[in-house]
């Protein structure tokens, strides 16, 4: 369910790559909001803009002019260790390759990110791993490695390390893209569950049956936002 509070806020997004030549504007304009709460899909062909849009959610880009908040923070000005530590605190990340590290245990795997922080004893992140793992159905796998796991399993493991810092945002960057048609409603499936559950969620994916299951599309063409949609009946992936 969501509410009023807007945790994310784009006004007027461009960025633009320049070379000595030439000057590529791969966004223009882009503004909407992400409230608390919310499934946001953005959706469109390949060269579209999506890869760019989420580098700036994430903070791993800054646009070239434009704002963006988050929790009514201004990103626009922060340093490089500034914009690192918003993104731990603020942000999980999904991939569509999962980026699990095969030497690692999926226990080890989910609590790498909280390594990074100096206010957690190793109970309390053995608690947080425990719980997100719980969160995935993958507390019964925690010993195992990436090669004992299929591609399903590796992005539940994923998932359970995006959720693992409690982040105001997760942003999943085509998450079925290397699944099979059962394991990527599957996937879908658990978004939704997290979803309903409170996490904020927003998706980039070009496949239009998992974007219109969200609660809102964000349509994006050449680099502009073309068409924001409300689906009309919203349902889950495997119903």
């Amino acid at each position: 369910m969501t509410t009023s509070h807007p945790i994310i806020s784009l006004q007027n997004v461009g960025k633009i790559f320049r070379t000595d030549e030439i000057e590529t504007h791969a966004l223009s304009e882009i503004q909407f909001d992400i409230k608390e709460g919310e499934f946001i899909s953005i959706a469109g062909p390949s060269g579209c803009g999506k890869s760019t849009l989420l580098s700036i959610l994430g903070l791993l880009d800054v646009p070239t002019v434009g704002s963006y908040r988050i929790n009514g923070e201004s990103t626009e000005d922060l340093d490089l260790d500034q914009r690192a530590l918003l993104r731990c605190k603020s942000i999980g990340f999904v991939f569509q390759a999962f980026n699990l590290i095969g030497d690692l245990s999926v226990f080890e795997n989910v609590e790498l990110p909280l390594t990074y922080r100096n206010d957690l004893s190793r109970e309390a992140r053995k608690r947080k791993v425990e719980t997100a793992l719980e969160k995935v159905g993958m507390a019964h796998r925690q010993r195992h490695f990436r090669g004992q796991l299929s591609g399903g399993q590796q992005q539940r493991v994923a998932v359970a390390r995006a959720l693992v810092c409690e982040p105001t945002l997760l942003l999943a960057d085509e998450p079925t893209g290397n699944l099979d048609s059962k394991n990527g409603e599957a996937v879908i499936q658990l978004l939704n569950e997290l979803n309903e559950q409170g996490t904020t969620i927003c998706m980039v994916t070009h496949d239009t049956r998992y974007a219109d299951l969200a609660d809102r599309v964000i349509q994006l063409f050449d680099g502009k936002m073309v068409d924001e949609q409300i689906p009309m009946h919203p349902m889950a992936a495997n119903q």
